[in-house]
């Protein structure tokens, strides 16, 4: 009862909203009885009667208009945390430019695979200020020809940190992920060509990397840990070395 209540309170800024909904449906009521109980009409009445009713039935529709408008701006008001001055919420400006998310909080993720991919997607709907700091690694698989041709480094973690973090998560991963089926092109990883020609344009894999969080249209940014091709060297109790790419 006493949140009920709370929708009258003068902070609540609804009861005008309400009370022109109630006039425009006493209009609107007023108008339709006006014609059962006359017995004979003229244009003139008509006209009385249509001007009535269209007043009433605005007077309607821009109360439930404004009186919804009102109501997402006191649940913002009560529900969203990073709101700085909740006495002037203007929820056009919430749902039309999404500053309210550049507000979040800074966040920085370090890893590679799907894990942090899952973690990329979901913490992206609550805050811009993203970081990733992704892998370059293969985990041990055989180079695609792909690569090869191309020579490329093992961008494959990086890759899918950047479809994970776009604004079209879908249609970035179609394009990436898509490989060439025929002319010269045939084998070829679409991902592969485009690193390759952003290296081209930018001089170096760290700055192509870096640059794709514009061109993309992403949230937050992706960030190679290394630009080397990452090696796993371990000593053995007999002291003989282990070395392995990865």
């Amino acid at each position: 009862m006493n949140g009920f209540m709370q929708w009258f309170k003068s902070s609540s800024k609804m009861k005008r909203w309400m009370f022109l909904i109630l006039i425009g449906i006493l209009l609107a009521c007023y108008g339709i009885a006006k014609i059962l109980v006359m017995k004979e009409i003229s244009f003139t009445d008509v006209g009385e009667v249509v001007l009535i009713f269209v007043a009433g039935f605005v007077a309607i529709v821009l109360g439930l208009i404004f009186l919804n408008k009102r109501t997402l701006e006191v649940l913002i008001e009560s529900t969203d945390e990073r709101m700085e001055n909740k006495n002037n919420v203007n929820v056009k400006s919430l749902i039309f430019n999404k500053t309210v998310y550049d507000k979040g909080p800074n966040i920085v993720v370090i890893g590679g695979g799907t894990g942090l991919d899952t973690v990329l997607s979901g913490l992206k709907n609550y805050t811009n200020n993203l970081t990733a700091i992704v892998t370059i690694s293969d985990y041990g698989e055989a180079a695609t020809d792909s690569r090869k041709e191309l020579q490329m480094l093992p961008l494959g973690d990086v890759k899918d940190s950047i479809i994970s973090l776009a604004s079209k998560e879908g249609q970035i991963n179609k394009l990436f992920n898509y490989q060439f089926k025929n002319g010269r092109l045939r084998g070829l990883n679409f991902s592969d060509i485009y690193f390759s020609a952003m290296k081209e344009i930018n001089g170096n894999f760290e700055d192509s990397i870096i640059k794709s969080n514009e061109v993309l249209n992403m949230i937050g940014k992706v960030i190679p840990v290394t630009l080397d091709e990452i090696k796993i060297v371990a000593e053995l109790a007999n002291r003989i070395y282990c070395r392995r790419k990865i």
